[in-house]
């Protein structure tokens, strides 16, 4: 290991030779067992390879960006839960200034999908797209179930949706604090999106995201 992570590996945490960590390059994990420990460089043996967990269902989060203590909450969380892709949507109800703000986050963004893939022994770190106006995405969606969250009372209860499934390809999109605009709902209609209920109560989009992806893992996510 060499560089910035080597260095807060063998400066900031003091690691000592003899140590064990778990190793990824993306493909496998191991269990290394640290060798020696230089300024920017840390050599380990490998010791044992662990088994690879990979999702069997490919999720792409469409989550609308809201205060960004809540939206990094929610990707971390959804990172912890499985999803392969992040992209950040630029909603009709959403506030302006964190729109504007929002590409000058990407990059801790990436650094918290890092750690959280790290935290839960993830092999990949989930991809983080660029923002993008929901109406635009929404017709980039073209493979799989594609599934928006609503507050509306037609919503048919995700549970419902889920029932039989077989696809190992979800597309999920969550909306802002103050909900999709009827433009918004009619475009991921014409898109092939289903309108989908989490319950009666009306849920926080942080909120939103964990119940959705819990739900999604639970019925399709099975041997």
């Amino acid at each position: 290991m060499e560089g910035q992570a080597a260095y807060h590996l063998g400066r900031v945490l003091r690691a000592q030779t003899g140590q064990l960590y778990e190793l990824s390059d993306g493909e496998q994990v191991w269990v290394g067992r640290i060798e020696s420990v230089g300024r920017d460089r840390v050599q380990f043996a490998l010791v044992e390879e662990l088994l690879v967990v990979q999702p069997r269902v490919e999720v792409t989060l469409l989550l609308s960006v809201v205060k960004f203590d809540a939206f990094e909450w929610a990707i971390e969380k959804a990172t912890e839960l499985g999803v392969s892709t992040i992209v950040p949507l630029a909603a009709e109800r959403g506030e302006k200034a964190l729109l504007t703000a929002a590409a000058r986050r990407a990059e801790r963004w990436k650094k918290i999908l890092l750690e959280a893939s790290q935290q839960c022994r993830r092999v990949r770190v989930p991809a983080l797209g660029e923002l993008a106006k929901a109406e635009s995405i929404f017709g980039a969606s073209k493979n799989g179930l594609r599934v928006m969250l609503s507050e509306r009372a037609i919503a048919t209860p995700l549970q419902r949706i889920l029932e039989g499934q077989r696809t190992t390809t979800v597309i999920m999109a969550i909306g802002p604090e103050g909900g999709w605009t009827d433009a918004e709902f009619e475009a991921a209609r014409s898109c092939g999106f289903l309108e989908a209920s989490l319950g009666r109560l009306i849920l926080r989009t942080e909120t939103a995201v964990i119940a959705a992806l819990a739900s999604l893992n639970y019925a399709l996510d099975r041997e």
